[in-house]
């Protein structure tokens, strides 16, 4: 402690205090030096951060692990690939019922309001479950969590395959279920590709895995339209995502390695200690460009949630009205309109995150605040081409669709950023909440109502005109333009998010390097302690032969070892 403290300037100890100061700016210069006195000479830069070359002979389990690296990289892409399925599959058994909404209304006699109950439950028990599965993610095991949910949302939707027509309240209490399996997924798996790989990687890997959502939602219009068909019964559209689920979950377990909180940015060290709940919320709700990315996901919910479940639907009675289709008396209904809207989806997916990643790509080079305003704008774009989409239905069902592309390209464009910013502003130990929170958020002010309010809206329309077909396609086309309104306030959360990007990221980065400091001090302390323990002893044996230790000699020659 004594040569901690000194100046220096002291004779009895003149390179003690220099070598401190001199360690002190060495690693001002270069961070990742170290405790010991090893530079950066022959430092290797990867992904994760910098390594050291293994000396020869000195090290040889070093050298193992380098020729190793390959390996470990493709075992990480693999793992994303995995975990990017199971979202597929997550979202494939969602809008599956979506797929079948019109069979399901004929089968138990539900009007517009009792089919977007389904959704609506569904959503809200997912977003009361995130938080819970956020606080589990970042405290245990995140894949065993993660397969626990695939097993238990596979099981139930199988199960609710065989509800007779007596009990639609058994199936909308399966889909409530249902959302608790889900959440578990969609709030931990992001986490642990943010730990697997960082900077462009990262956004790449979390663009695949966001890439799931469209490509999932459009697969389960898709799947239940097909196998209503094949089979007969849209009762078997239920039975195909459960047996996947299965599968991909074993898989989890299997191949996805238990990845350490922070370990690929290098903070593995030091962020063992866990703070509360209750404080991990509170620097959240502080952190202005979290807040306002939040409640711009929320608008992106709310447009997703209601356009998935409706717009099928609304185009049939479009075309219903054009006397280019017949209304559906019994199912099994037509499958075209979901068909299309499938189709669209997956590429509109595909093509909009690959836009999305590779604009803020483009744009980084030209400004730092390139994420949000790269949402901001394809949300303000999304929400114009949205709005025609209800102009063109009227007498176009081809320009009904293109408006239909071009607008969820636009509006797909933001879903990978939206995640990056999140790991950007966020610190490692918070990230699993922080996806939980802001999942909570967006399906409670997006997706968990939209779909009861479009339906709601569209009955309470009908309900003060006259019962026609007209009136049944303009009541829920009405409903749904509060979708665009919607798209453009979170547009404006996304500028409001610019504002404070980089002040936000800059906190968070501050956190990480202070905490690689902090590693450095560690380990240094830890010899610290040993040599005082020497110094001590040695201190004892000379006070007993009456010597003199009031010089910190001794100690500053054992703590030359920490620099």
């Amino acid at each position: 402690m004594m040569c901690l403290e000194s100046d220096g300037s002291s004779g009895s100890s003149p390179g003690c205090g220099g070598r401190l100061r001199a360690g002190d700016e060495e690693e001002e210069e270069d961070g990742e030096r170290g405790c010991c006195g090893r530079g950066a000479e022959g430092e290797v830069q990867t992904l994760s951060g910098r390594m050291n070359p293994p000396a020869t002979g000195k090290h040889p389990e070093r050298a193992a692990a380098l020729h190793k690296a390959p390996s470990l990289g493709r075992a990480r892409v693999a793992a994303a690939g995995i975990l990017s399925v199971g979202n597929v599959l997550n979202y494939l058994d969602r809008y599956t019922v979506a797929g079948v909404l019109l069979d399901i209304q004929q089968h138990f006699g539900v009007k517009d309001s009792g089919a977007g109950l389904l959704q609506t439950v569904f959503i809200c028990s997912f977003m009361v479950a995130a938080p819970i599965f956020g606080y589990l993610g970042d405290r245990f095991n995140r894949k065993i969590i993660l397969s626990c949910g695939i097993f238990f949302w596979s099981a139930v939707t199988f199960s609710s395959s065989f509800i007779t027509e007596q009990y639609f309240w058994l199936l909308v209490l399966s889909r409530g279920l249902v959302g608790i399996g889900e959440a578990s997924y969609s709030t931990i798996a992001p986490t642990i590709i943010g730990d697997l790989f960082t900077k462009n990687t990262r956004t790449l890997m979390l663009s695949v895995f966001y890439f799931a959502i469209p490509l999932g939602s459009g697969l389960g219009y898709i799947t239940g339209s097909s196998v209503k068909q094949v089979a007969g019964d849209w009762h078997w559209a239920l039975r195909v995502s459960p047996l996947l689920g299965m599968i991909t979950g074993t898989l989890i377990l299997i191949f996805v390695p238990a990845a350490k909180r922070g370990n690929v940015e290098q903070l593995g060290g030091q962020l063992k200690a866990r703070t509360s709940w209750l404080r991990d919320m509170k620097a959240l709700i502080r952190n202005r460009s979290y807040v306002f990315s939040s409640l711009a996901t929320s608008a992106v919910s709310f447009a997703t949630g209601a356009l998935g479940m409706w717009i099928p639907l609304y185009l049939h009675r479009a075309q219903v009205v054009q006397k280019t289709a017949e209304t559906c008396g019994s199912p099994p209904c037509g499958t075209k309109d979901s068909l299309i809207f499938g189709a669209i989806t997956c590429f509109t997916g595909f093509l909009g995150v690959i836009t999305g990643a590779g604009a803020t790509k483009w744009c980084r080079l030209k400004t730092q605040r390139a994420d949000p305003l790269v949402c901001a704008v394809g949300m303000l774009g999304s929400a114009i081409f949205i709005c025609l989409i209800f102009v063109a239905a009227k007498s176009s069902i081809v320009g009904a669709y293109i408006c239909i592309f071009i607008g969820e390209t636009l509006l797909f464009s933001n879903w990978a950023i939206t995640a990056d910013i999140l790991m950007y502003v966020v610190i490692p130990t918070r990230r699993a909440t922080a996806v939980a929170l802001q999942s909570f958020t967006s399906h409670l002010l997006g997706d968990a109502g939209s779909p009861y309010l479009i339906g709601f809206i569209s009955d309470l329309i009908r309900q003060s005109t006259k019962e026609s077909r007209v009136w049944e396609f303009l009541s829920l086309g009405y409903a749904l333009m509060l979708c665009p309104f919607v798209v453009v306030l979170g547009g404006m959360f996304f500028l409001a998010t610019a504002l404070f990007f980089l002040s936000d990221r800059a906190k968070a980065e501050q956190h990480y390097f202070l905490g690689r400091r902090w590693r450095h001090v560690a380990a240094c302390s830890a010899s610290w302690e040993n040599s005082v323990v020497e110094w001590g002893t040695e201190a004892i044996s000379l006070q007993l032969q009456g010597e003199s230790t009031c010089d910190a000699t001794s100690l500053c020659e054992s703590l030359r070892r920490c620099q």
